[in-house]
């Protein structure tokens, strides 16, 4: 059973506040690794999960408004701030993107005019390793409570600490390349974060293209519609279930359908009926979910 708006809201409060410890921690050690180590790139990691962090504040801010009930002012909840604060996530993430790809771009180009990269310290290179590892682990930790809650800013939030975690990894590569091979090899640093900005700028896509999708009332994918169909079908007495109109609301769905029955049955008995199919999508979609069920007559 999905849990209550306010269990809900405590949980997204749990996961991201676990996460935005463990960026706090990782982004003052890789900002001092980065500076002992003089490495640029762990100096760029570090300003990556500095805004891991400011995404999980953005987070928090939007968990406490998307979980207030439905008011006079929202006859359908607040969960769409809770897609806007997956858009701004999103953003947030071409950002950072965006900034690593130019850094690299003004290193490589560094090179090209022949000058030499400083190697950086082997600080840098464990610091890069120790992120990767940890990152990857918080992405995991964050995307289950994610689709567990089924809160798309959460799961967004994770992909923000995979984009760190690969962001990582790439720094990892180039500091490897350039500590143990040679002043040669130094351009590797740069050149594996521009490929890491490339891979930061697809999440940041996906993150975007789906949460104004959803701000724009896209249905749901016509898989589930056929699954509504066949819940409401499902029921005896129930005939040609159409008219089927959905979209999703935050963590929840909307979900509006018409039904025949024979045109002699009472009021009493089709709203029977309509209690039956709203029973069995909200057992299906969470107790949250709004729908609603006209009843026409068979003719």
């Amino acid at each position: 059973m999905a849990p209550t708006q306010e269990l809900r809201k405590h949980r997204i409060y749990r996961v991201t506040l676990v996460g935005l410890a463990v960026n706090l921690v990782l982004s003052a050690a890789k900002l001092a690794a980065g500076v002992a180590g003089r490495s640029g790139a762990m100096v760029a990691d570090a300003v990556h999960s500095l805004s891991d962090v400011a995404t999980d504040v953005v987070v928090i801010l939007f968990a406490g408004v998307s979980a207030r009930p439905r008011d006079a002012s929202h006859d359908y909840g607040h969960g769409k701030y809770e897609t806007l604060a997956t858009i701004c996530i999103a953003l947030a993430l071409a950002v950072v993107g965006a900034g690593i790809l130019v850094h690299g771009i003004e290193a490589v180009e560094a090179v090209l005019r022949g000058e030499t990269l400083p190697r950086p310290g082997a600080v840098a290179l464990a610091a890069a390793a120790v992120s990767v590892v940890v990152k990857e682990a918080l992405y995991w930790y964050t995307v289950r409570a994610g689709r567990l809650l089924r809160s798309p800013s959460v799961v967004a939030n994770a992909w923000h600490h995979r984009s760190d975690a690969f962001s990582s990894l790439g720094t990892l590569a180039g500091i490897g390349c350039a500590y143990f091979f040679g002043e040669e090899w130094r351009i590797a640093d740069p050149a594996a974060a521009m490929i890491v900005a490339l891979f930061i700028f697809k999440i940041a896509f996906d993150l975007l293209h789906d949460g104004i999708d959803e701000l724009l009332e896209r249905s749901l994918p016509a898989e589930t519609e056929e699954e509504i169909l066949r819940i409401a079908g499902s029921v005896h007495g129930v005939r040609d279930p159409h008219d089927l109109r959905t979209r999703r609301i935050g963590s929840t769905v909307a979900i509006e359908l018409h039904v025949r029955v024979e045109g002699s049955m009472s009021v009493e008995a089709s709203h029977r009926l309509t209690e039956e199919i709203e029973r069995l999508l909200r057992e299906r979609f969470g107790e949250e979910s709004f729908v609603m069920v006209h009843v026409e007559p068979l003719r």
